[in-house]
């Protein structure tokens, strides 16, 4: 199989300035921070970019922005699934006129969830797209479960070439995929980074998270597809204690864009309401565990 996707395709945080207005200078900022790591591919409206809080224009502008920015660096993909297929479509078609190389799409909640619903969702958008289609697995945000063998099903549809799983335990799904297809589509990680090395030992390609220290996901992958699979491990088991903050529910995404905010990637850690923000014991360990992780660390160049 030939892979556009593989490696560290990192989801972009979208910044906000002080109004909750699009930062566009910040959103540049961090597409050159996420590249200068030496990120693989960038995703953009992802959950964790706020996706469900944008309004069309900024979708469009957003995008728009970071396809300028990447200038053809990278491959970029843009989350582009809606709760109808007709909107779906739209949104897909319209950031394939933007010059985006993939779109990852989430399925629809359906009122009632059936595999024939999800399976004529991809079909259909398929039918009308001209790019690579990454099958978004996320039951937590979506509702929607896909078992592995509906996951079989939909790598029969031209154009659906990988899946971001995100449905735990995410290394035993691998499994189950591949045993069904085997290379048929390429499986991306997810969830911060929590299972990486283990879902790189089970078959992925890579992985589509956000992590605010995207080079030391750069440094596992690397280590691992050069053979070098104590070195990743290593890299990985040491990162875990950031990783593991960084992926809380409900605050992570406050953690992250705070890191960012601190590693100069973006002016301020704003989010869009409603939204829950980090109090000041958080705050409080962060500071330790950032102070810990690059003291003494193999990669504390990069870990500050």
């Amino acid at each position: 199989m030939n892979q556009l996707l593989k490696g560290i395709c990192v989801i972009l945080a979208t910044p906000f300035d002080t109004k909750r207005d699009v930062d566009f200078a910040s959103l540049k900022t961090l597409v050159d921070f996420e590249l200068n790591a030496g990120v693989d591919g960038i995703t953009l409206l992802g959950i964790l970019g706020e996706v469900m809080r944008l309004s069309e224009t900024e979708k469009h502008e957003v995008t728009k922005t970071v396809v300028n920015q990447v200038e053809g660096r990278v491959p970029v993909v843009a989350g582009t699934g809606a709760s109808g297929t007709d909107l779906a479509i739209m949104y897909s078609k319209e950031a394939e006129e933007l010059g985006v190389d993939a779109i990852m799409v989430a399925p629809p909640r359906l009122l009632k969830p059936n595999d024939d619903g999800v399976f004529n969702y991809y079909r259909d958008i398929a039918e009308e797209t001209d790019v690579p289609i990454v099958v978004q697995d996320e039951p937590t945000t979506y509702g929607v479960h896909m078992s592995p063998s509906l996951i079989a099903r939909l790598a029969t549809i031209e154009r659906v070439e990988y899946v971001k799983l995100e449905d735990s335990p995410t290394p035993l799904k691998i499994t189950k995929i591949r045993n069904l297809i085997g290379d048929q589509l390429g499986i991306l990680g997810g969830i911060g980074g929590l299972y990486f090395y283990e879902e790189l030992l089970r078959g992925a390609c890579g992985v589509m998270t956000g992590f605010s220290y995207p080079e030391v996901l750069v440094k596992i992958y690397k280590a691992f597809t050069n053979g070098e699979r104590e070195s990743a491990k290593d890299s990985f088991y040491k990162a875990l204690p950031l990783i593991r903050y960084e992926a809380q529910p409900l605050v992570g995404l406050a953690i992250r864009k705070e890191i960012l905010r601190r590693r100069g990637a973006m002016k301020t850690a704003v989010l869009r309401d409603p939204a829950t923000t980090l109090d000041l014991e958080s705050l409080r360990e962060l500071d330790e565990l950032m102070a810990y992780a690059s003291k003494g660390h193999p990669d504390a160049s990069s870990i500050r």
